[in-house]
């Protein structure tokens, strides 16, 4: 469940807390878009590199390496699903670069878990709010998506709580074959899922006794501006998504190899 904790906000005082949501949001899609872009280990590389600083300065180092190791499970399976179909769909060859493509797909999904999980450590649900508000979306749509936010984190809480409770009961989820691991997850599900929906009518129950929608034109008593910083940040950004586009047509990247292997 230490994946989830990549979702919960960190409130701590930092220059990366401080910027506008607006402006993270942007810098962690450049980051999603160049990810997609290229598929080189090296501009990969440089990627995740280039967040190492703002994890710094936004002091989410603990938190940050929990949600890299709750995706643990998943960047093994990436990596050993492009091994495999690779090496299958390659005469049953293993080449350079294959391996280096294989690790550049686990690398990627690292860098987008690395990116939106900064976003959602440095952003607090209500400046995320108010950010999608001004914004001009609706606000039903922006307080579903906080809502889903805030109560991510919490589930999982809640569900890591049920499976210490039942392991101290005897159960042991993690042995036995695959079936038999589905089936001692039912245990955990049902009380989950019942938490989940007594969680919901709560909600509703105080979201019909403060006269939820009852207004349509709806007032904050806080705004969002955009600062120079996020400014500068913000043309940053545009230029770098630019000359990524530039490089990826118009520049060779060098590619890898690994001895030992063929090319």
């Amino acid at each position: 469940m230490k994946v989830f904790e990549g979702l919960k906000f960190s409130r701590k005082t930092s220059i990366i807390h401080f910027l506008d949501p607006r402006t993270k949001f942007l810098v962690s899609c450049v980051i999603f878009l160049i990810s997609l872009i290229f598929s080189e280990l090296i501009i990969l590389s440089i990627l995740f590199v280039a967040q190492i600083p703002l994890i710094l300065l936004a002091k989410i180092q603990r938190e940050w390496s929990h949600s890299i190791r709750g995706g643990a499970f998943l960047i093994i399976i990436i990596l050993s699903t492009n091994l495999i179909f690779g090496y299958i769909s390659n005469n049953f060859q293993l080449t350079s670069r294959l391996l280096i493509h294989s690790i550049a797909m686990a690398f990627r999904f690292i860098i987008i878990t690395s990116s939106f999980s900064i976003f959602f450590l440095t952003t607090s649900p209500d400046n995320l709010s108010l950010a999608l508000e001004q914004s001009h979306i609706p606000y039903e749509f922006c307080f579903a998506f906080t809502t889903a936010v805030r109560f991510v984190p919490v589930l999982a809480n809640e569900a890591q709580t049920i499976i210490d409770a039942q392991r101290s009961r005897g159960l042991e989820v993690e042995k036995g074959n695959f079936l038999k691991r589905v089936r001692k997850y039912i245990p955990l599900l049902i009380p989950l899922i019942v938490n989940a929906i007594r969680r919901s009518l709560e909600l509703a129950e105080a979201m019909e006794s403060r006269a939820f929608g009852a207004k349509k034109q709806r007032t904050n008593i806080y705004s969002l501006k955009i600062k120079k910083a996020d400014s500068i940040i913000i043309i940053s950004s545009l230029i770098i998504i630019f000359l990524a586009i530039y490089s990826k047509f118009n520049l060779q990247i060098p590619i890898i190899q690994i001895p030992l292997l063929p090319p």
